[in-house]
């Protein structure tokens, strides 16, 4: 397990927009009365970049033991995806195939739901989950590669495949005291969140000869007011410029995520908007974001152009 790092203080951002970027509300819609826990802008095929997608009911892999938490892509290799489930295990899936091909679970694993995961952006064996064990683990496939390749070339029935359990990750950290419900590689730091009010910027720094164990040290803060319920999930635009969330007052934070100290780009609001957000997706360039939230509206805001 790692420690989190005593004697450097995180840098905390202020709750003053600075107006770099300026939004307003363009739209609204009401898709039905379900509430929706997920919203994604499509990054994979840059002739789609304005799709998008929400989640709002029950749906599963055959092969999870329970509901799913969340899917990511593998930015560098489109047919991975890799799943977050209640059943407290990550799962690797190849989507051309239809196969299983890793389990990240077992006497190293999360110890309840997993709520969130990430492909690393560079290092394609590598891959951050956290969960309702207040954990951040870090797992790593390249041991496992071999299955991974041997997934596109399978000809039989993927139930027959021989999908690998992987029982321990190669960092371990507590950096929250309660459920993480988002994590995200910024490079090779890691962004997270709990149920603290905030978003915090970390590194892990593992030890080389002892996997599982290392500190984690914290660099930066970025605080998000009445953001203390679990289930509420940040995004980010293509580069990593920019991270928006929401609030359980129907509130979004835009932050910039290059600076030091944090800056608060803007602070978004609407009278008619007072239901949790879920969930913000934000798209390619950053210049529109959409929100989800929990009485089933989706909620849409685009940059105001500069003038020149």
């Amino acid at each position: 397990m790692a420690r989190t790092a005593i004697g450097c203080e995180a840098v905390v951002g202020s709750l003053t927009p600075s107006k770099k970027r300026e939004y307003r509300f363009t739209n609204r819609l009401q898709e039905g009365k379900r509430p929706l826990y997920a919203v994604v802008f499509n990054f994979m095929d840059y002739r789609y970049f304005n799709v998008f997608a929400t989640v709002g009911g029950n749906r599963s892999f055959v092969g999870h033991g329970d509901s799913i938490n969340e899917i990511r892509s593998q930015p560098l290799k489109a047919s991975l995806v890799v799943s977050a489930s209640k059943d407290e295990s990550i799962r690797l899936w190849n989507v051309h195939s239809g196969i299983c091909i890793l389990i990240f679970a077992g006497a190293g694993g999360h110890r309840n739901e997993v709520l969130s995961v990430d492909f690393h952006p560079s290092d394609i064996y590598r891959v951050a989950s956290c969960g309702m064990d207040n954990t951040v683990k870090i797992w790593s496939m390249k041991e496992f590669w071999t299955y991974v390749e041997k997934s596109f070339t399978w000809s039989d029935i993927p139930s027959k495949f021989p999908t690998k359990y992987v029982q321990f990750p190669i960092f371990i950290a507590s950096v929250h005291s309660n459920y993480v419900d988002c994590n995200r590689w910024l490079g090779d730091f890691i962004l997270s969140k709990s149920v603290d009010n905030e978003i915090v910027l970390w590194e892990p720094k593992m030890k080389e000869q002892c996997p599982g164990e290392g500190t984690a040290d914290i660099l930066q803060k970025y605080p998000v007011p009445e953001c203390d319920i679990w289930f509420i999930k940040f995004s980010c635009d293509f580069h990593y410029n920019s991270a928006a969330i929401g609030n359980r007052e129907g509130k979004i934070y835009v932050w910039e995520l290059q600076t030091s100290p944090p800056v608060l780009t803007a602070k978004l609001s609407h009278p008619q908007s007072k239901s949790p957000i879920r969930q913000t997706a934000m798209s390619f360039d950053g210049s529109t974001i959409l929100s989800c939230c929990e009485d089933g509206t989706i909620w849409r805001w685009d940059a105001v152009a500069t003038e020149t």
